[in-house]
């Protein structure tokens, strides 16, 4: 099993910046990637950006150049830097992480970002 716990959410104006984080536990030596998803009012879940285990990382088109995935193993956390934020940004931002044993998808409680413009 892994546990995800992320933090980090809150309002901000547009043109700002937030950076969310989600801290792993459990089974972590078992996941090979982990990533942020967000899901926007009336609108369906859409992957925002993944980092595997090479550090190769993936971004929606929307947040290219602007949003940054890093990860902390020493920390067990994911981080996502996201600056000159939008109020199509605004969000409800799930972490996520897939573990390589089952396989197997874990899921964070969500974070709330409202980009207010």
């Amino acid at each position: 099993q892994v546990q995800l716990v992320e933090s980090g959410g809150g309002l901000v104006q547009a043109g700002g910046s937030l950076r969310l984080s989600c801290a792993a536990s459990g089974s972590i030596f078992s996941i090979d990637a982990m990533g942020w998803f967000r899901r926007a009012p009336g609108k369906q879940r859409e992957l925002v950006a993944t980092i595997a285990v090479a550090a190769s990382t993936n971004y929606a088109n929307s947040v290219k150049g602007r949003f940054a995935i890093s990860r902390d193993y020493a920390k067990n956390t994911v981080y996502l830097q996201m600056n000159s934020l939008k109020p199509e940004d605004t969000a409800v931002y799930f972490c996520y992480a897939h573990s390589n044993l089952g396989p197997k998808d874990y899921w964070g409680q969500g974070t709330q970002v409202t980009v207010s413009s």
